[in-house]
């Protein structure tokens, strides 16, 4: 539903965690902007609407709403990723531009995760569930768990992420080593050590936990296979909170079915709902593990998050409604 200012910009809203924002973000914009609203990912009701819009402010842009959207001026896409914009059917002068904030709250679920695993909480909970107390204490063969104090943490992937979460985990006294696609990371403190995606066996060998948080391309896809987990080794903890084709699904259940890693965190997956809130998150059965913390692609969507991206997007619009530049544009790889 349009909410009509006066004649200008026509920005169309697909993306459901703004709605709460909704007043803010109205308030942010400059006169002449009208917005549109979706409460959930229409594809039809969403390619009608983009035929007469400026701005589209969503992750996921398909084939159809790409060309349906031939005014489109900017997409938003809400976030980081731009995995799902359909850049080769969009208008060649339409600019794509993502938007961050999400560093805090990820790095604080990828702190708790590990804990978690790491800890073995998530079996405790299950045992104490059914009356079973599964501790050291009370029962034979239970090891005693370690702490974060003196582990190395590998990221795959050092950005904003990266960087917040080392500064986090530091404070438990963890050790940290980076590989980047590049080589290069912006800022080394902390780090031990640096190096390219060529590295990455070593990163796994040396790592306790292992944090993911690269960019999904051609490259990345699959870049942790069954190898790299045998590296990491059955006292081993993955945290994924990039996009999960990064690991190659098969060998990442096999290794947490057969104790080949110790537990995983998982919060980006290899299937999505199309609609609604329903769908299997894989075509392995994870969730008969009882290594694994499953998470359905949460970590970074908080209050603060969205807050901080209202801002972003908003003075976004507002430059392109003042003939400024863009911040933030993003060319496809």
């Amino acid at each position: 539903m349009a909410d009509s200012r006066s004649n200008g910009l026509k920005v169309v809203v697909g993306e459901r965690n703004f709605a709460p924002h909704r007043e803010m973000f109205e308030r942010l914009l400059p006169v002449g902007v009208t917005t549109s609203w979706h409460a959930g990912f229409d594809e039809a009701a969403l390619v009608a609407d983009l035929a007469d819009a400026d701005v589209y402010v969503g992750g996921r842009v398909t084939p159809s709403m790409a060309r349906a959207g031939s005014g489109l001026r900017l997409v938003l896409t809400g976030g980081a990723g731009t995995d799902k914009v359909s850049f080769d059917d969009l208008p060649v002068h339409t600019q794509v531009a993502n938007t961050f904030h999400h560093e805090d709250s990820i790095a604080e679920y990828i702190a708790a995760a590990a804990v978690t695993v790491r800890r073995d909480l998530l079996v405790q909970d299950t045992g104490l569930r059914q009356g079973v107390w599964a501790s050291a204490v009370y029962r034979e063969g239970v090891p005693q768990p370690r702490t974060l104090r003196g582990a190395m943490v590998g990221y795959v992937g050092f950005g904003h992420i990266g960087r917040r979460t080392a500064d986090l985990l530091g404070a438990f006294g963890a050790r940290a080593c980076a590989v980047t696609g590049s080589g290069r990371v912006t800022d080394e403190t902390g780090l031990e050590w640096h190096g390219v995606t060529a590295d990455l066996g070593r990163l796994m060998a040396e790592s306790d936990v292992v944090v993911v948080s690269a960019p999904l391309t051609s490259s990345t896809t699959g870049m942790i296979d069954a190898e790299h987990l045998r590296l990491l080794g059955p006292s081993g903890v993955l945290v994924n909170v990039g996009r999960g084709p990064l690991v190659v699904e098969q060998d990442l259940f096999e290794a947490l079915r057969d104790g080949v890693i110790g537990g995983a965190a998982i919060d980006v997956w290899y299937r999505y709902p199309s609609t609604g809130d329903e769908a299997d998150p894989s075509a392995m059965p994870f969730g008969d593990l009882p290594n694994v913390l499953m998470t359905p692609h949460i970590s970074g969507v908080t209050r603060d998050t969205f807050v901080g991206r209202v801002h972003d997007i908003t003075d976004n619009i507002a430059r392109l409604h003042a003939g400024r530049d863009i911040l933030r544009v993003v060319t496809p790889s």
